[in-house]
């Protein structure tokens, strides 16, 4: 099997990748916005994966032409297949229009925009669970008690 089916290795985006179920979508949503830009937020979760896991939604009023949606998507998977994110489910939502019905539906502006506040997002998503990882220490396991601390007991 080729990595791109598996869901192993960083340039992919098969479907362990992706959160496609509306309850997964839901429960990365119910937490505060991590990061906000002129046109995205993004929600972010930890996850129990050994991978990222990233969902997009792109509502028809924020961008009127399938085109611009399907642009918008692409970029966006585009720019996490690449960025090295930690074990987190990512959801990117479109908050505000990039264009109208008027203009074109995608320009060479718009993806390089796009790509640049997405890019943005990320890379800010990364510094913030570096900074996390560092503050955050590890989780070890309760230690045991010493067996000289617990006097046996013996029968009066």
């Amino acid at each position: 099997m080729s990595s791109g089916s598996t869901g192993e290795g960083s340039h992919d985006f098969a479907r362990v990748r992706r959160i496609v179920k509306t309850d997964e979508f839901s429960s990365v949503f119910r937490l505060r916005p991590t990061q906000k830009s002129a046109h995205f937020v993004l929600y972010t979760r930890l996850n129990e994966l050994p991978h990222a896991r990233l969902g997009v939604v792109v509502a028809k009023r924020f961008a009127p032409r399938a085109v611009t949606r399907n642009t918008i998507k692409r970029v966006t998977r585009e720019l996490f297949r690449v960025t090295g994110l930690p074990a987190i489910d990512c959801v990117v939502r479109l908050a505000k229009p990039v264009n109208s019905k008027d203009g074109p539906a995608t320009t060479a502006a718009l993806k390089r925009s796009l790509r640049l506040e997405l890019s943005r997002l990320f890379a800010a998503q990364i510094k913030l669970s570096g900074r996390q990882a560092q503050t955050v220490p590890p989780m070890q396991p309760p230690a045991a008690l010493p067996s000289a601390a617990t006097p046996p007991l013996t029968p009066s």
